[in-house]
């Protein structure tokens, strides 16, 4: 049996999940039910041939594995609503931070089956890092078709649900320390006159090509930044300026923070 998907909320992510999956024609259209309080978003959706219904409600009694792609603040609002129409052969995915599969199942009043996950934003580009975790209820079938949706737009790794909050810190929240840290050099660059648009291509090329060292040189960060810094040069004056502010210190209690609060969502 071709298990249908369902998508309760249409927003940016839940998007670039749908058209991953068509681009990659994982799913026909007809396979996949949308629901969202914006017309505007439906609209968009029926331009694609996916099929949008009226409510919540109605979603849940037509999906076979149901996408929660709400914010955590509406999960109650969304999770007692579909509760009537819930049973014991729906699979739930979690996108939302600090959502438990516990809470899932606390919420609709059964141990369905559900996968936990999170998405980041760069999913949006086919270039996605997804970290997730599976109930241990869960068919292997439809354990293999949620990871493939995500793996079509970029990375995926699977962990214990323990991990689930920190990860956050690691993958969901972090692109925004990263374009953080571009602005910085983007704003050194134009104070002392260089092009705004040159200055940004530089910026993100050495991104890039800094992640591809990472992945395929077989170094650790630490050795790394060694190559790069020799004795008495240019880089290990401004390494010695991050270290004297303690720069790492305030990365690893900002990714604190992050868990922390991932933790406050989840109750």
């Amino acid at each position: 049996m071709n298990k249908t998907l369902g998508f309760i909320g249409a927003g940016n992510m839940a998007t670039a999940i749908i058209n991953g999956i068509l681009v990659q024609k994982a799913e026909t259209p007809d396979h996949i039910f949308v629901f969202d309080l914006d017309d505007a978003k439906l609209a968009l959706m029926r331009e694609k041939g996916v099929r949008t219904v009226s409510s919540c409600q109605e979603l849940t009694k037509q999906a076979d594995i149901i996408v929660l792609a709400v914010k955590p603040q509406n999960y109650d609002e969304v999770l007692n609503d579909i509760r009537p129409a819930v049973d014991a052969n729906k699979t739930f995915v979690t996108i939302a931070a600090g959502i438990s599969i516990a809470y899932i199942r606390s919420r609709l009043g059964t141990d369905v089956p559900a996968v936990r996950v999170m998405p980041n934003t760069p999913l949006l580009l086919g270039k996605g890092a997804t970290a997730m975790c599976r109930s241990e209820n869960i068919a292997e079938d439809d354990f293999q078709k949620i990871y493939q949706m995500f793996a079509l737009s970029g990375v995926v790794e699977e962990m214990d649900e323990q991990q689930m909050n920190a990860v956050i810190a690691v993958n969901g929240s972090s692109p925004a320390y990263i374009y953080y840290f571009a602005k910085a050099m983007r704003d050194y660059a134009v104070s002392v006159g260089i092009d705004e648009t040159k200055a940004l291509n530089l910026i993100c090329q050495t991104l890039e090509g800094s992640a591809a060292m990472l992945r395929e040189s077989g170094d650790s960060p630490d050795t790394l930044i060694g190559k790069v810094c020799s004795k008495g040069g240019t880089t290990i004056e401004a390494m010695n300026i991050l270290q004297q502010h303690h720069v790492e210190d305030s990365i690893v209690e900002a990714m604190q923070a992050c868990t922390r609060r991932a933790e406050e969502l989840g109750k």
